[in-house]
């Protein structure tokens, strides 16, 4: 079998660090490591639409700020297919079809639902299409018999529904569809980089970001208002290492060689952590400390994006061509979901001869 990875972004704002530790990098070195046979990344137009169906320019402004994001940081369109959720519309088919082997209880029990829900104060009005997005999720995966989904911890239930709506499908119509797996980052602090604010989820509509595009002096200004440890009002005072979102970014973003770069008084994260936390360190040394990382880090990213901005209709071609090949594939899997569920009656000759030799 293929190893085949699937994954993707909704287009509802530029992309930010979050994105960046929790799928994108990875999904760099997934690409160029050679250990995958196809990789499909999407971007997820439908699927935002779900939650700004009032304000559909946001997203369509959108689809080309991600397509520079993921070109910016290394996604190559001759390795990896980069495609539009809506120009491969048998995706709504495949979902409408899954819809039959889930039920509302079970969706809503999803915690991803639960929580996305929450956040965007829809308890008492739901939007039908926000609410199915783990099956509409599961037919992008299906869609691609992807093996492989790179994400962040928060979408883990999303992945096993999609795991249990595969294994419902083959139960009931044969063996069809492939079961795919998440992988999740490496680094634990990557699974779920906080917001600056020290919130739970860096969110775009919490304003509390720090954009792959964002220029030099707004990721200082971000670091510099960044949530440390409240307590630590003084120098002297020790200080608290957990949940102090500035060395959870540490933790995502620091390497040896950052100590003899930038602070080459100490030897390791170890050593920086342990001096806080006995006192004598004040936050405004660790802050610029983070600064100088992450402007070495979003430097190059930043400096390719230009580039690519400089041919906007290059960058449309290629997800035109991207858009067309999914499509190709889409189709493919949706001819043998058909076949599956017996409703592909104008090529099943078996039917055909059924019924004609009834009727003589």
């Amino acid at each position: 079998m293929d190893k085949i990875i699937l994954t993707g972004d909704r287009p509802t704002g530029r992309l930010h660090l979050g994105h960046y530790v929790g799928s994108l990098k990875r999904r760099v070195e997934l690409q160029n490591s050679g250990g995958f046979d196809k990789i499909y990344i999407m971007i997820a137009d439908a699927q935002a639409l779900t939650d700004n169906a009032d304000n559909p320019e946001k997203v369509r402004q959108n689809i080309i700020q991600v397509a520079l994001d993921y070109l910016a940081c290394g996604i190559d369109p001759t390795r990896s297919t980069i495609f539009i959720q809506s120009q491969v519309p048998e995706l709504c088919e495949l979902s409408f079809y899954y819809m039959n082997l889930v039920t509302v209880s079970r969706l809503q029990r999803n915690p991803t639902v639960k929580t996305e829900i929450k956040m965007r104060n829809f308890e008492a009005n739901i939007p039908v299409g926000f609410f199915t997005y783990p099956i509409s999720q599961a037919a992008d995966i299906t869609a691609f018999n992807a093996t492989t989904v790179p994400a962040g911890e928060d979408q883990e239930p999303m992945i096993e529904q999609a795991r249990e709506i595969v294994r419902r499908f083959n139960a009931t119509y044969g063996d069809t569809l492939v079961e795919p797996e998440i992988l999740l980052p490496d680094n634990s602090a990557c699974l779920r980089l906080p917001g600056t604010d020290g919130k739970a989820k860096m969110s775009k509509s919490l304003g509390n970001c720090i954009y792959l595009s964002d220029s030099e002096s707004d990721i200082s200004k971000r670091v510099k208002t960044m949530f440390t440890d409240p307590d630590h009002l003084r120098v002297t005072d020790p200080g608290k290492v957990e949940g102090n979102t500035v060395f959870t970014y540490l933790d995502a973003f620091c390497r040896p060689q950052h100590f003899m770069q930038y602070l080459p008084e100490y030897g390791s994260l170890e050593e920086l952590k342990a001096h806080y936390r006995r006192g004598g360190l004040g936050d405004v040394k660790v802050k610029k400390f983070l600064d100088a990382i992450l402007q070495e880090e979003l430097a190059p990213i930043r400096s390719r994006r230009k580039e690519y901005e400089q041919d906007i209709p290059a960058v449309f071609s290629m997800l035109r061509q991207g858009s067309e090949t999914a499509r190709t594939v889409a189709a493919e899997t949706l001819d043998k979901v058909r076949h599956s569920m017996r409703i592909d009656y104008f090529n099943d000759m078996d039917l055909l001869t059924a019924e004609y030799g009834k009727n003589e």
